[in-house]
């Protein structure tokens, strides 16, 4: 059973940046799919990014309302086995709880951008974004 725990969280000012993490506990293969998702209060999870393992080109939501171009970027550590997001110019918008989640079994032609395409998630670290 693979467990997910996501750190890094908390409060933040406007502009921040702020990175968080995420740990597996087992190795991650090169055929995993590691995706983040956001939840913000009274609203439904959505989809943040995710990068198969060995890959060095993460994929994005193309969502305008995320404003996600140059303000996050997805890496990963594979000797740790952490998968990381770093935000950038934090908003008062961008406030949610960010889950980390993992599939385990690349399939093509998925984009891996709905909850259901993964096997495994975390329990969140919250992200809030106040003055």
């Amino acid at each position: 059973q693979v467990q997910l725990v996501e750190s890094g969280g908390g409060l933040v000012r406007p502009g921040d940046s702020l990175r968080i993490s995420c740990v597996s506990s087992e190795p991650i293969a090169d055929n995993w799919i590691m995706g983040w998702f956001r939840q913000a209060p009274g609203k439904e999870r959505e989809f943040v990014s995710f990068l198969r393992w060995t890959s060095v080109a993460p994929y994005y939501s193309p969502s305008p309302s995320m404003n996600i171009k140059g303000r996050f970027t997805v890496s990963n550590d594979t000797a740790k086995n952490t998968f990381y997001l770093q935000i950038h110019s934090l908003k008062p918008e961008d406030t949610a709880v960010y889950y980390c989640a993992a599939e385990t079994a690349f399939r093509e032609g998925i984009f891996y951008s709905k909850g259901y395409e993964y096997d495994y998630w975390g329990r969140g670290t919250q992200v809030t974004v106040s003055s």
